[in-house]
């Protein structure tokens, strides 16, 4: 059996903590690295997961033995630390977005494109079982021609407004899940629909930025994607996906820490609340992506998302942008 991947994790917040329990739990993977620029956190998570911490993101890069580098630190350092990634010749996995401005990708994107080293972007809702199976099934033909998906993604509430303020707006920060989520349906859009609303947070209003959203996305084939976004939602996390084709329908409803329904004489078919944070809702999905991107690293056919990928879903964002802000339909090339 193979020595697993050493992993040099960057960023030891709340999702690099996602990540370093992912790559504990992967039997190709040991958590061997981890730096954040805020030295004690890299050091509490380096004795939780009994590894080696730094405040400088560079150790990790000069050490000479990292297999796999994870980017989980904020997002404006998301281009340098992949670029130093390609010039140090190790695989990367980043969170997304890449970054918020579009130029930062693009002078990236050239480099990117030609590399021989696998670079994967975290979009992990691809690798969540129950969309995942949806995903195979409309490939397979089980509801013939795809011609409408309708995404529903709605956070249980809003993040600190410390956060949001930095985060690039609802469309780059929560919509751009759901943008890449419509593009693995439908990889080839050729329009963009939205608007934003301010329906309940005066703090994000005073942001300039929207607490809910609906995007209309027009395929190459006129296939339909309807996208509903909220930052609240009174009865958990709110994640649905319907794939409607010629021959039939797939849908993935919310889910529920058991399938148990209870009967009174007050109620019937009660159950329990739906998850109610991310991490509950899609920690199978991280190790899946974790997993993908293995696949990549050995040169197996991969699902991983890949750089482009992530400057399409950034694109998408800043055409709803647009679109909200304009109220007109953003036109795409492909």
């Amino acid at each position: 059996m193979a020595a697993p991947l050493r992993v040099g994790l960057i960023g030891s917040g709340r999702i690099g903590q996602v990540h370093a329990t992912s790559v504990q739990n992967h039997p190709a993977t040991v958590l061997h690295r981890v730096a954040d620029v805020f030295h004690e956190s890299a050091k509490e998570t380096a004795e939780r997961f009994g590894c080696e911490a730094s405040a400088n993101p560079d150790d990790l890069f000069n050490a000479g033995d990292i297999d796999l580098i994870i980017i989980a630190s904020p997002t404006s350092t998301h281009v340098d630390l992949i670029e130093k990634a390609i010039d140090a010749g190790i695989p990367v996995l980043c969170e997304k977005p890449i970054d918020l401005d579009i130029t930062n990708v693009n002078q990236l994107r050239e480099k990117a494109n030609h590399t021989d080293v696998p670079i994967g972007l975290g979009f992990n809702r691809r690798f969540d079982p129950h969309f995942a199976s949806v995903k195979a099934r409309v490939d397979a033909g089980d509801i013939g021609t795809l011609e409408q998906l309708i995404i529903t993604s709605r956070d249980p509430a809003p993040a600190s407004t410390e956060y949001l303020a930095v985060s690039g707006g609802i469309f780059r920060d929560m919509t751009i899940h759901d943008f890449d989520m419509a593009r693995y349906f439908v990889p080839k859009i050729v329009s963009v629909t939205a608007q934003g609303f301010n329906q309940f947070s005066e703090e994000i209003k005073e942001l300039g930025d929207y607490d809910s959203a609906a995007v209309m996305l027009r395929g190459s084939n006129d296939e339909l994607i309807l996208i509903s976004n909220s930052r609240h939602a009174a009865h958990g996390f709110d994640q649905r996906l319907e794939a409607f084709g010629a021959a039939g329908m797939l849908r993935v409803e919310n889910v529920t820490d058991t399938n148990v329904f209870h009967y009174t004489a007050h109620q019937v078919e009660a159950k329990e609340p739906y998850q109610n944070f991310f991490l509950q809702r899609y920690m199978a999905s991280y190790l899946n992506e974790l997993d993908e991107f293995l696949k990549k690293i050995k040169g197996e056919k991969s699902h991983s998302p890949t750089f482009e990928d992530g400057r399409m879903a950034l694109m998408l964002a800043n055409a709803a942008t647009a679109s909200a802000a304009s109220g007109t339909t953003i036109s795409l090339a492909v």
